[in-house]
């Protein structure tokens, strides 16, 4: 009888083992980018993509707990924690406690660290950075020259090579100022622009916003600067909020859209009533 308890003990270890090994066994790998972002020489962020190979395809995977460290993976450089969302991003911004350890060095290490899951191993990415900015300067006949420097030691100093994106911003998405996507910064670390639009609608004021920007770049990032310029045609806004309109709130439809609709609700309870009185004489008559 020991045996037997002994057999089946040995049994169910050895199969509740062997599930959790082909659980382990069966974990997709997960992929981990991580990228750097200054938005107009101001804003700092870092941005995670977790993906992973399911049916086949790489698809981005949500829910995935994300550390942030700057140069190296300690408690004393933890720069704080993110979530994946549903399209498998998590984003942190560069708190200002990280200001001197940034301060060090025109080069920095970011450096991302996912949590294990049932699902996913733990894996870790990194990126190499070195400061960078962009300087937008206009001249006449709607000249446009994004200057793109680097911080070498103390001193900014012009990076030559770099593919350039300069367009005007817009609701939508930016707008190339030309049929040009791209500029490559020359020696002096400029890309030179022609403004190529008329009429173009801006604010109240006919102002626009240029956007030059530096994207997925392996040493740099992502830059972005921006500059307000004059170079737009007026726009006032008039509200319709208090007209009568088609697609007007609740409301404040039209009044023959609304004399139609209630001709028509009177017009179906009419023949609903006339039909009703009718049935009641014939009942009467069949009586």
């Amino acid at each position: 009888m020991k045996k037997l308890k002994y057999s089946v003990l040995t049994f169910v270890f050895t199969v509740v083992m062997a599930g959790v090994a082909i659980a382990q066994a069966e974990k997709n790998k997960l992929v981990l980018a991580l990228g750097y972002f200054n938005d107009n020489n101001q804003l700092q962020y870092l941005k995670a993509g977790a993906k992973a190979k399911i049916d086949g395809k790489y698809k981005p995977v949500g829910g995935i707990h994300v550390s942030f460290y700057i140069n190296s993976e300690s408690p004393a450089h933890l720069l704080g924690r993110a979530s994946t969302n549903d399209k498998g991003d998590a984003v942190l911004m560069i708190p200002p406690g990280a200001r001197d350890e940034w301060n060090k060095s025109s080069k920095q290490t970011f450096l991302a660290v996912s949590d294990s899951s049932n699902l996913y191993d733990g894996t870790n990415t990194s990126f190499e950075l070195t400061k960078a900015r962009i300087k937008i300067d206009t001249a006449e006949g709607k000249k446009i020259m994004a200057t793109l420097v680097e911080q070498k030691d103390s001193a900014w100093v012009p990076v030559a090579g770099v593919d350039m994106k300069i367009a005007v911003k817009r609701l939508g998405g930016n707008l190339n100022v030309t049929e040009t996507p791209t500029y490559t910064t020359d020696s002096l670390g400029i890309a030179n622009a022609d403004f190529a639009y008329k009429n173009l609608p801006g604010d109240s004021a006919g102002n626009l916003i240029l956007v030059a920007s530096v994207e997925d770049n392996d040493v740099f990032g992502n830059l972005t600067s921006e500059k307000t310029v004059p170079w737009g045609t007026s726009v006032s806004y008039n509200s319709e909020y208090n007209t009568r309109s088609l697609f007007a709130r609740r409301g404040w439809s039209p009044y023959w859209l609304i004399w139609m609709s209630y001709s028509i609700i009177a017009a179906v309870w009419f023949v609903i009533l006339y039909l009703f009185v009718q049935i009641r004489k014939l009942k009467k008559l069949g009586a």
